[in-house]
């Protein structure tokens, strides 16, 4: 059923409190996600709406093409527009589609890289057409090399904190602008954004997977910047998604992090993975029953684009050689062993209605932050607009509370009084 018909049988069939538009909770997150960067030139409602009437209910490849087709015409038009601004703003629209076209193509799809490629050049052609100052880096990894992007602020920003924003579970180093770097800006701060190992271009082109140690990708892209930007003024490390653990992650072993978002929370990936997981799938694969468990993973994937999408993606980026194991691998994304050892300021953001991530994993993380120098916690009802996984569609809500926390922070280390602990 096209998206926008699927929408309408929702308020028909009188689901009017929560209006969808995919019946199928993946293709309408991402819907959301694709609108989510309106804000910041990466979309046009028109141009989404659009989009969704010609997607067929749960049909991966009908999701590809419609994406594409609309990309492609915004990118014919940008070529013919002559105001710089206007024609930044189209391309920025065209990577974002292009990025939602290839969202969920298998791993091994043919048509995933070029999608990649054409979405990262009219994203740069986009930032230069608006003038946006950026500085992109490759950072030493071992062998490999991880990506940044510093986008300086105004005049002043270097005596405000440092933003540094990672993303999560499929995140790309693009993204990342539309996410916070325009808001920023405009209230006078630098952001630092980079993609570790599991994301971006760094999966995609090196083959280098996740790894729970995250403060090994951070302390690496800090050391670089800092190499190049000395400065004394305070860091302050958010995560996006399964960056809810990343961050707080790093902000455990490296004492430059003077505060830490988790936006969302995630203290326990492991557990978030295991709760969709039948004890019947355990049990097959104890008994090594691998043919009857793959077809029982067939089938549901075949019922649910959404978790085909989560399995083939969670064995893509953690270079797992099956569904369970990657289940295992997940087991190690915890922050209970290290939750001790954050001494940070932290800020804790969860959406009520959130379907990747228990709210209730907001409550564990605050009680366990016991050396933490304050720690505000937030969780946002469906009234507020941001009950979504990472407050999807609501980006000024939680940036007016993201904002506020800086300032009350800062306020408080400059006078060496904690920042009040705060729960909403």
């Amino acid at each position: 059923m096209p998206g926008r018909l699927a929408a309408l049988f929702s308020v028909l069939a009188g689901r009017t409190g929560n209006p969808r538009y995919f019946n199928d909770q993946a293709f309408h997150f991402q819907t959301l996600r694709a609108l989510n960067n309106i804000r910041a030139d990466g979309a046009d409602t028109s141009e989404v709406l659009d989009t969704i009437g010609h997607i067929r209910e749960g049909d991966v490849q009908s999701w590809y093409l419609a994406w594409t087709a609309t990309a492609d015409r915004v990118l014919d038009r940008a070529g013919r527009i002559r105001d710089a601004r206007s024609h930044g703003q189209a391309l920025l629209r065209a990577h974002n589609y292009l990025r939602t076209a290839e969202f969920f193509l298998a791993p091994a799809d043919a048509k995933r890289p070029a999608s990649f490629r054409r979405g990262v050049e009219a994203f740069d052609a986009g930032l230069d057409a608006l003038g946006v100052d950026r500085e992109r880096m490759s950072v030493p990894y071992g062998p490999n090399h991880l990506n940044a992007i510093h986008y300086p602020g105004p005049l002043g920003a270097e005596g405000k904190p440092l933003l540094v924003l990672c993303g999560g579970f499929d995140s790309t180093l693009e993204e990342l602008y539309f996410e916070l770097v325009p808001a920023a800006h405009q209230r006078g701060f630098s952001v630092l954004t980079f993609e570790g190992p599991g994301q971006g271009a760094v999966l995609r082109e090196q083959g280098l997977v996740f790894t729970p140690e995250w403060e090994r990708p951070t302390t690496a892209v800090l050391d670089a910047h800092f190499a190049l930007h000395p400065s004394r003024s305070s860091t302050v490390l958010i995560g996006m998604s399964m960056g809810g653990y990343l961050a707080p992650r790093a902000a455990a072993f490296d004492d430059r992090i003077d505060g830490v978002v988790a936006f969302d929370v995630l203290f326990d990936f492991g557990a978030v993975a295991r709760q969709g997981v039948p004890p019947l799938a355990f049990w097959l694969h104890a008994r090594r029953a691998h043919a009857v468990l793959d077809a029982l993973i067939a089938w549901k994937a075949w019922l649910s684009p959404g978790f085909a999408w989560s399995v083939a993606n969670s064995q893509w980026v953690l270079g797992a050689a099956s569904p369970i194991k990657a289940i295992e691998l997940l087991s190690s994304y915890t922050l209970a062993p290290v939750v001790a050892r954050i001494t940070a300021d932290v800020l804790i953001l969860a959406g009520a209605e959130d379907h990747f991530i228990p709210p209730g994993q907001s409550g564990e993380f605050a009680r366990a932050l016991t050396a933490a120098r304050s720690v505000r916690s937030i969780v946002y009802d469906r009234a507020s607009g941001g009950a979504e996984h990472c407050q999807m569609g609501a980006q000024t809500l939680w940036h007016a509370d993201f904002f506020d926390w800086i300032e009350d922070s800062e306020r408080s280390r400059s006078i060496g009084t904690p920042a009040r602990s705060v729960n909403q």
